[in-house]
């Protein structure tokens, strides 16, 4: 990262401090015209920043990453948004060749015999998916939380990703669970229901479960493998 770009992220940091996150999604529509975008996946952090969006009508472009194997209560709460805020949501899908070779190889579900089978399932699913989505832009936001994993708790809410080549902005980084639902609520925004059965953090059906009480908000994703650091490659910590 060069002098003027690492300067360019401390200006962002210092203006944050000072501001709402609603209020900097704004100024960021404004001085990144056509060069923001924010990545949803329907969950409830994602769910609040949309709202913030498409109740601000602010110039920012939505997308999401269109597996092929995600719940179908995600594709519901997908209609319910358009409907809700009639909005416009780009979505991305796996490269054609690239899975049909993979399946062909290996089979509908060889993510569950072996955690590089698995990483293989997700880069061609999400992670290259998500790089075409992030190309030729500035700003990527997210509905990343640090309560969400271990990993993320010393992330900022501006940070830079070097994987990607691009600034990222988490403005909900620091909100609680509560305040996150609570805010759903208030604002009768539409949500995925599995959040009422015990899933937290909501992928694809194969590779998601939901957590017992007390578990680690991670546990319910590729609960078949090792506990430590299990990420899908599309948030990558430097």
């Amino acid at each position: 990262m060069n002098n003027s770009l690492n300067q360019n992220i401390q200006d962002l940091q210092n203006k944050l401090t000072e501001s709402q996150p609603w209020n900097f999604l704004k100024d960021l529509s404004r001085d990144y015209a056509g060069r923001i975008v924010f990545s949803s996946s329907f969950s409830y952090e994602d769910q609040v920043i949309t709202h913030l969006i498409a109740h601000q009508q602010l110039p920012i472009q939505i997308f999401t990453l269109d597996t092929g194997r995600l719940f179908a209560e995600t594709y519901s709460v997908w209609s319910s948004t358009l409907e809700r805020y009639k909005i416009s949501i780009k979505a991305f899908y796996p490269d054609q060749s690239r899975l049909e070779s993979f399946v062909e190889k290996n089979g509908p579900n060889a993510f569950y015999e072996s955690v590089d089978k698995r990483k293989d399932c997700c880069f061609i699913r999400k992670v290259e998916p998500l790089k075409r989505a992030l190309l030729g832009n500035a700003i990527w936001v997210t509905g990343l939380r640090a309560e969400h994993s271990t990993e993320r708790q010393d992330l900022q809410s501006i940070e830079w990703d070097e994987s990607n080549q691009i600034i990222k902005y988490h403005p909900l980084l620091h909100w609680t669970t509560e305040e996150v639902t609570d805010f759903i609520k208030s604002n009768n925004i539409p949500y995925n229901p599995l959040h009422d059965k015990g899933f937290v953090s909501i992928g694809c059906a194969p590779c998601t479960r939901a957590i017992k009480s007390g578990e680690d908000f991670r546990a319910g994703r590729w609960w078949w493998e090792d506990a430590n650091k299990k990420e899908c490659g599309l948030h990558v910590h430097q």
